[in-house]
């Protein structure tokens, strides 16, 4: 695992991502990736080989298991930090209700905007406003980042 890692090189990274199709359990670059697969491929650009294998899951996965997985996964590999103090190259998830497990992830690149896939759009970088400020759940930041 690198040490020393710089937010504009994640960013960078993930803004590289751009573009890419969205494809269920994917994670290729310029091929086809899902919101994890975004996020995995990332840390493999900055970071080094994954940490752990993912299994395969369905789209309806947090529905079905009512765990947060996806959060679960965020504390054993990257370092939380309060959703105030989230910066760029940060990694969030969002709920898509109250009542269900955070499930979608997204790359903040600066205070008002993030790069996601979402399904049935390529991936993209948009505002961090309004929708999903109110369905955002967890932060995470990298391990290794340097401010």
């Amino acid at each position: 695992m690198r040490a020393g890692i710089e937010r504009a090189a994640i960013v960078a990274a993930a803004r590289g991502w751009i573009g890419t199709p969205y494809r269920h359990q994917a994670s290729l670059k310029g091929v086809g990736c899902d919101c994890l697969g975004l996020v995995r491929g990332v840390w493999r650009e900055v970071v080094g080989p994954e940490p752990e294998a993912v299994p395969p899951y369905a789209p309806d996965w947090a529905e079905a298991g009512l765990r947060e997985t996806m959060a679960e996964a965020g504390e054993r590999h990257f370092v939380r930090v309060p959703i105030g103090q989230a910066g760029a190259g940060d990694v969030l998830l969002f709920r898509w209700r109250a009542h269900l497990p955070a499930k979608h992830a997204a790359i903040m690149t600066d205070a008002a905007s993030m790069v996601h896939a979402h399904d049935g759009a390529a991936v993209a970088e948009v505002p961090l406003c309004g929708w999903w400020r109110r369905h955002l759940a967890f932060a995470f930041r990298f391990p290794g980042v340097t401010d």
